[in-house]
């Protein structure tokens, strides 16, 4: 099974190959493409969508790229900060809480909405992202939910269950229980859009605070609120592929 994923550690789209060397975003790594401008070892390719293997010589204009360092920061994000590269409105983003790695196109993998805090990496692998992203891989989520009035055991039956739907269809979680009367830990792998908020609000609650105490393995202990750790390769690797499974 590691040499499997090994071998498919060596190969990677082209796009995302120049996303991870900084060079542009994937989306303006596609018009690169399309071009003409990028050769792969001297070989113009026009193709979206190629793979490439990661000893491949890749020039833009005629000059050599080379893959940069991955980088991997864990955030414990606070309160009122967009989980974004930056804002047209010119609100406070997670970018300012880090160092700048302006060379190496960091970003947030994923979305906490301004009033969500807790567990969030910044990172420049486009690889990894995907992985926590993606709904294929099935990434597992844990929350600590506060709520505007305790919740009955009824409603805490309702979520358990798969009885509570959304429009994107029926919510199903891995667990749930009250640790006091309007607190409550949840664990789900399904990503939707504010999905914690528009569960409880299904059932007449508010949720006065949220926080992601766990995304896929990475946790923020020991990081204090609006603090910052590195991560390693083999930290994101070891933590990252126990709490993944892909979906057939």
């Amino acid at each position: 099974m590691n040499n499997i994923q090994n071998k498919k550690n060596k190969f990677i789209r082209l796009n995302h190959y120049l996303s991870n060397s900084g060079i542009s975003s994937r989306r303006d790594a596609d018009k690169l493409i399309q071009s003409g401008i990028v050769k792969v070892n001297g070989i113009p390719v026009t193709k979206l969508g190629t793979v490439i293997h990661v000893n491949d010589v890749i020039k833009l204009n005629g000059n050599k790229i080379k893959k940069k360092n991955n980088i991997y920061i864990l955030l414990n994000k606070p309160k009122g900060f967009i989980t974004s590269t930056h804002d047209p409105f010119n609100r406070k983003t997670v970018m300012s809480l880090i160092p700048n790695f302006s060379n190496y196109r960091i970003f947030p993998v994923g979305r906490l909405d301004r009033s969500t805090t807790g567990v969030l990496l910044l990172t420049n692998d486009g690889f990894i992202t995907e992985k926590l992203t993606h709904p294929k891989y099935n990434v597992k989520k844990i929350y600590h939910v506060l709520l505007n009035k305790k919740i009955n055991d009824e409603d805490i039956y309702k979520i358990q269950k798969g009885k509570i739907f959304l429009r994107e269809g029926r919510v199903k979680i891995d667990f749930i229980y009250r640790e006091q009367k309007n607190r409550i830990k949840i664990g789900l792998h399904i990503g939707w859009n504010r999905v914690i908020k528009r569960i409880f609000k299904k059932l007449t609650y508010k949720v006065v605070q949220l926080d992601r105490i766990n995304f896929g393995g990475l946790t923020k202990k020991n990081i204090k609120i609006g603090c910052w750790n590195f991560l390693n390769k083999n930290e994101i690797d070891n933590t990252v592929k126990n709490f993944f499974h892909e979906k057939n």
